[in-house]
């Protein structure tokens, strides 16, 4: 698979965070290679990698926790680094954790943060109703679960009624129940109050619930940007023949993309998603020619599977056509009608690539 990235916009001002070519290293090692994110405004955005990818690193540049060695960001229109930094409550945050004096309740945590940006702390109770700790603002923040120590934590984030919201990991080491409540207060947050949300996670089946796009990094490199469902690919055709070759001119001469993919099997003809008229076609014109059609397969990968690819092996792994035709060459005579068990006919043809969704809590 490929990098892709999103086209960056003329104008930052169009875009909630906008990095290029963002890059932060510790000594020899390099945390932030070259990030380039492209954040739309109003809406969750999810940034999706394993442990040690860079995420939380990436989210103290954008708030000025930590220093770029080089790149330039910009945020909510503004361009931020070195000495600039957006005013104070335009953007709340929660990296790595919540943070609160444990021995204050809740509302007086919110209160004292309320006190550091000159904010009245009467909003303090709203906001606690809001994230779902109504009842339970008396009692001392050491005493809260986890999950209610995360609610603290975003409405601390929230206290100043911030355009922009970065989450770390927010349901990291919560039950299922837990989970659930978090994700549809963070969706709320967007779909309610038009706040972009930027949240990274480790877990794509989290992400994949929340963001409709997505910023996928490993290694501190950004290897993909925009959808989840673009993520995976439109889906292929697989074809075993008795002669590859033939087929393979064949396919040529009616001007369609294929690859080939050897195997003990003899190896398959790999075809892009075809309508099922134009492979019925198809077929009866190798059959016309002698051609013996042993398997016809019609496959897409899951998310899962494009998402681990992607970062296990972010370099295309194709081969040149040269590589291709020479492989199919030595394979030929190995043709053989033993093919691995595949969902056959009917092919269904796969959907187009969907667009970014609206901010409604999940791509679609």
């Amino acid at each position: 698979m490929t990098i892709q990235y999103t086209a960056q916009p003329a104008d930052p001002a169009s875009s909630a965070v906008l990095t290029r070519g963002l890059v932060k290293r510790y000594g020899d090692f390099l945390a932030v290679n070259g990030l380039n994110l492209n954040v739309p405004a109003h809406g969750v955005y999810g940034l999706l990698g394993p442990n040690g990818a860079g995420k939380s690193t990436t989210m103290k540049l954008l708030l000025g926790l930590a220093s770029a060695t080089s790149g330039d960001m910009w945020m909510l229109g503004e361009k931020v680094g070195g000495r600039h930094r957006l005013q104070a409550g335009r953007v709340g945050s929660m990296i790595e954790g919540p943070s609160f004096y444990p021995g204050l309740s809740g509302l007086d945590n919110c209160r004292m943060v309320a006190d550091y940006l000159n904010l009245p702390g009467s909003a303090a109770p709203a906001i606690l109703r809001q994230v779902g700790l109504a009842g339970h603002e008396g009692k001392k923040a050491r005493d809260y679960s986890l999950g209610m120590k995360q609610r603290l934590g975003i409405a601390m984030a929230l206290i100043s009624q911030p355009e922009l919201l970065l989450l770390d990991e927010p349901t990291n080491g919560l039950d299922a129940e837990a989970v659930v409540e978090v994700r549809e207060m963070i969706m709320g947050l967007s779909r309610e109050r038009g706040i972009t949300v930027i949240i990274s996670s480790h877990i794509l089946s989290e992400i994949e619930k929340m963001a409709p796009v997505v910023g996928v990094i490993a290694a501190g490199r950004l290897l993909y940007q925009g959808s989840l469902d673009s993520l995976r690919e439109e889906g292929h055709i697989d074809l075993r023949v008795s002669d590859p070759k033939l087929a393979a001119a064949m396919l040529g001469s009616d001007r369609i993309d294929y690859r080939w993919l050897p195997g003990r099997d003899g190896g398959v003809l790999r075809l892009p998603e075809l309508p099922d008229q134009r492979i019925g076609t198809l077929i009866t014109q190798l059959v016309g020619q002698g051609v013996a059609v042993y398997r016809v397969a019609s496959e897409r990968k899951t998310l899962e599977q494009a998402f681990l690819e992607l970062i296990e092996s972010p370099q295309s792994r194709e081969p040149t056509p040269h590589q291709a035709q020479n492989a199919m060459d030595s394979d030929a005579a190995r043709a053989s009608a033993h093919a691995s068990p595949r969902r056959p006919l009917p092919i269904r043809q796969a959907a187009g690539r969907a667009a970014f969704a609206a901010a409604d809590g999940g791509a679609r």
